[in-house]
């Protein structure tokens, strides 16, 4: 459960950092509304994921799967570049993510 809690955090994470996005430096009302909304639904979901998992690998695979669901739909939704670096990059964190979950199993 704790796990899923996890996965459920990093995915309102992700909707924190398009709704950023779509702020646009906070001019943007609503779009930061749901930003901070998003971040704070973020943690309080996180701080249950940690209850039963370690600090470390949770806020690792938390900031992890954020970081490359953001990174993704920064490529798809924004047009932000896909080099072979950046794409490398990207899977690098997902094996790090992956290793963490099945080490801390």
């Amino acid at each position: 459960m704790a796990w899923l809690l996890l996965l459920v955090a990093s995915v309102v994470e992700i909707a924190m950092g398009v709704s950023l996005k779509y702020a646009e430096g906070w001019t943007r009302f609503w779009p930061s509304v749901g930003g901070i909304f998003f971040a704070l639904l973020s943690v309080f979901v996180l701080t249950f994921a940690m209850r039963h998992l370690p600090a470390g690998t949770a806020y690792a695979v938390w900031t992890g799967i954020g970081a490359v669901g953001i990174a993704t739909l920064g490529i798809v939704l924004f047009g932000d570049p896909a080099t072979p670096l950046r794409l490398g990059c990207i899977a690098l964190i997902i094996v790090g993510v992956v290793g963490l979950r099945f080490v801390e199993a």
